[in-house]
């Protein structure tokens, strides 16, 4: 098959798979049916877990004993959760973090 022909299956396979991961949930809990408690502790709980794990994830590397001691991604973090704060808005916080992030890493700890 040509190169195309893969993309194009790649790129339904994708689509495909994001459509069910929204649907599936009204499908099994939409109309009248009361959400388990599980799913609903869940919900309450893997946010904040998946927050924890990526910010682990982002500083893991960082070498405090050399170069910037990194405060670029310490203030980055900061930043984020400060917006977070004062805003309760995830775009904002995440944008907001990010550029700063990348400010500092190309213009003051270049």
């Amino acid at each position: 098959m040509p190169l195309n022909i893969y993309s194009v299956i790649a790129i339904a396979l994708a689509a495909l798979c994001t459509f069910a991961t929204r649907a599936v949930p009204f499908a099994l809990f939409g109309g009248k049916k009361e959400v388990p408690p599980v799913v609903n502790y869940l919900g309450k709980v893997l946010p904040a877990a998946i927050i924890a794990t990526l910010i682990i994830y982002c500083v893991r590397d960082i070498n405090f004993l050399a170069g910037s001691h990194g405060a670029a991604e310490i203030s980055a973090i900061l930043a984020t959760a400060i917006l977070h704060i004062w805003k309760r808005n995830t775009l904002i916080s995440i944008g907001g973090g990010t550029v700063l992030y990348m400010v500092l890493i190309q213009y003051v700890f270049a």
